[in-house]
């Protein structure tokens, strides 16, 4: 079992950007089993494939190594871990562009249903198959939305739990083995495929992470809670936060993969990465990365910490990470030459994750005004 980070709530005690030997242990852990089951050729192939998704993989990752339940408590089946642990993962997820619904279900949904009340039954239910692997729980909101501008009621409910409403752009929702819905006057479980529920595909930027239509047309709900205002969130705000952390991961890949290309490439009997104007392009991006590493980093260990800095950490995070993503994919692709515009080449895979993460759970626009709105309330 894993050791969790430990936890304080210390507004003044800094914070820790450096991995721990349990992090690195994880790390290498979820690195070598992607480069067996997640190489570029196997992603390139799923993209192409109507079932992105990899059920083998997806078994590895949750039944076998429980990263499902890192964020889920012990006595709920979960790993008791922290964002710190998650983070880690993320990073790795981001480096293989893996075609999985991590993200979207152990993070975001986990954080959704564990700032419901756990003592509820149905909460309780459902959190533990998500633990442990057996169910996959998606967040019924578009890919775009963000923690403070919340959601705009699209679905409703009638005394029956009956809902009805539709919610396009919802990201893994074909991988849903139970949809969380937020309504106007609480938080529902839906099984997906109940009668009345309908996720409908669509084409995304990004085919390793599919998007969908969700329908609602009076299908049974399952109430979890009065209100779904802040446990969604919470689930917003932490899904934010550990999506730098795939930004990073993401960025690290960039650069590792033009640093290795431009030394073997060679022209006018030279390695192209010998050429200053080259030279100086991977320095900046070098740069960049590092930096992007310490936001991430510190919006993770806000998130673990419960820190009274946590959305500043979080909305600087994206700002900036946001921005070397896709700056990392856009170089990839671009000093690789011929090669990196081909559809065999992995980069593509790279900058349409970079593009579409760009965008995903609060526009950089968003998180600058949130920073906006964050220093006026700290000015004298």
């Amino acid at each position: 079992m894993m050791e969790p980070t430990t936890q304080t709530t210390d507004a003044a005690a800094p914070a820790d950007l450096l991995y721990s030997e349990a992090e690195d242990d994880l790390r290498a852990a979820v690195r070598a089993l992607l480069a067996d089951r997640c190489d570029a050729p196997t992603v390139l192939t799923r993209a192409e494939s109507d079932t992105p998704y990899d059920p083998r993989l997806w078994a590895s990752l949750t039944t076998e190594m429980g990263l499902a339940g890192l964020l889920v408590p012990e006595k709920l089946g979960g790993q008791g871990a922290t964002h710190r642990e998650a983070a880690v993962v993320l990073e790795e997820l981001g480096r293989s562009v893996a075609p999985a619904p991590y993200l979207t279900s152990a993070v975001v949904a986990a954080e959704t249903l564990l700032a419901c009340d756990t003592q509820n039954g149905a909460v309780a239910e459902l959190l533990v198959p998500l633990a442990d692997g057996r169910a996959v729980v998606v967040l019924v909101a578009p890919l775009a939305a963000s923690a403070d501008t919340g959601l705009s009621g699209a679905v409703s409910a009638d005394a029956d739990g009956a809902l009805s409403g539709r919610v396009t752009g919802v990201a893994d929702a074909a991988a849903a083995t139970v949809l969380l819905v937020p309504a106007r006057d609480g938080l529902y479980a839906v099984e997906a495929g109940a009668a009345g529920a309908t996720v409908k595909s669509l084409t995304p930027l990004d085919l390793t992470r599919p998007l969908a239509t969700v329908t609602f047309d009076g299908a049974a709900g399952k109430r979890l809670a009065d209100s779904a205002a802040e446990p969604v969130r919470r689930g917003l705000l932490a899904g934010a936060g550990l999506l730098a952390s795939e930004q990073l991961g993401l960025a690290e890949w960039c650069l590792e993969e033009v640093v290795r290309y431009t030394r073997d490439r060679k022209q006018f009997n030279r390695p192209v990465g010998s050429f200053q104007a080259l030279k100086h392009r991977m320095a900046q991006l070098w740069l960049e990365v590092v930096s992007a590493r310490a936001a991430a980093r510190n919006a993770a260990d806000a998130l673990a910490t419960g820190s009274a800095d946590t959305r500043l950490a979080v909305a600087v995070a994206q700002v900036y990470c946001s921005r070397v993503a896709v700056h990392a994919a856009e170089e990839c692709v671009q000093l690789h030459g011929g090669i990196g515009m081909t559809w065999e080449h992995p980069a593509h895979l790279y900058l349409k994750r970079a593009k579409s993460d760009a965008i995903a759970l609060g526009a950089p626009g968003r998180h600058k005004e949130t920073l906006a709105d964050l220093m006026d309330l700290r000015a004298p």
